[in-house]
């Protein structure tokens, strides 16, 4: 089992005629993430690390971010905008793994967004409520920190709500395990009642996402 790899993602947001929007980037097909539509980010460098405070992650990690997001999506983003949202660690047997802070920030004004064409090959701005029925029409594929990043985010209205929201709680931390049922995939989170035995039919608290081919769903018994 290898040790995660240290990375950062934003999470752009504003405020749209039909309702709050955030920025969505398709990655190419090749490498991590490989065709799917994520949040701009990537793993943290050496140069992201402050030598005076080499042990602070949050702080590498949100030097990150604004750097893939003017990489990636020439974006420039305020650093004191930024709100850590959530961390997360995938599966053990997930073939390449990042430990990945998440941040919320909101998008800059008159924003004017420029995909690298390499890494990044197309943008949108979508309602959270539009990525999620994508993905379950089969018209775009999401991992599932981003899925229920955006569920999460659906529930906010605007920007100053979801920006509110983020900075009254602390991260939430997702270390994500993974259970199979009848074809599908459940991922579960520390305080759901199967997560360390994986049987998902046992009484108790739920913290989960069902991955199921008639679609997603979130289950959470504080949400």
């Amino acid at each position: 089992m290898s040790e995660p790899v240290p990375a950062a993602t934003v999470v752009l947001v504003r405020d749209g005629h039909d309702g709050m929007e955030t920025l969505m980037l398709r990655r190419n097909s090749r490498g991590a993430f490989g065709g799917m539509w994520v949040f701009p980010g990537g793993k943290v460098d050496p140069v992201d690390v402050d030598p005076d405070r080499p042990d602070d992650e949050v702080a590498a990690a949100s030097r990150a971010a604004v750097r893939e997001a003017l990489e990636e999506a020439g974006v420039a983003v305020d650093p004191e905008g930024l709100v850590p949202l959530s961390h997360w660690t995938p599966p053990h047997q997930a073939p390449r793994r990042f430990s990945t802070w998440f941040f919320l920030a909101p998008a800059p004004r008159g924003i004017d967004v420029a995909v690298d064409g390499g890494e990044i090959h197309e943008h949108r701005w979508l309602r959270p409520a539009d990525a999620l029925g994508r993905r379950d029409a089969g018209e775009i594929e999401l991992a599932p920190p981003t899925w229920v990043t955006l569920w999460g985010l659906e529930a906010a209205g605007d920007v100053d709500g979801a920006i509110s929201q983020a900075r009254a709680r602390p991260p939430q931390r997702f270390e994500t395990h993974v259970a199979s049922v009848e074809g599908a995939l459940v991922a579960l989170w520390d305080g759901d009642a199967a997560y360390h035995d994986g049987d998902v039919d046992r009484p108790g608290p739920r913290h989960r996402l069902w991955m199921l081919p008639s679609g997603w769903r979130y289950e959470s018994t504080e949400a």
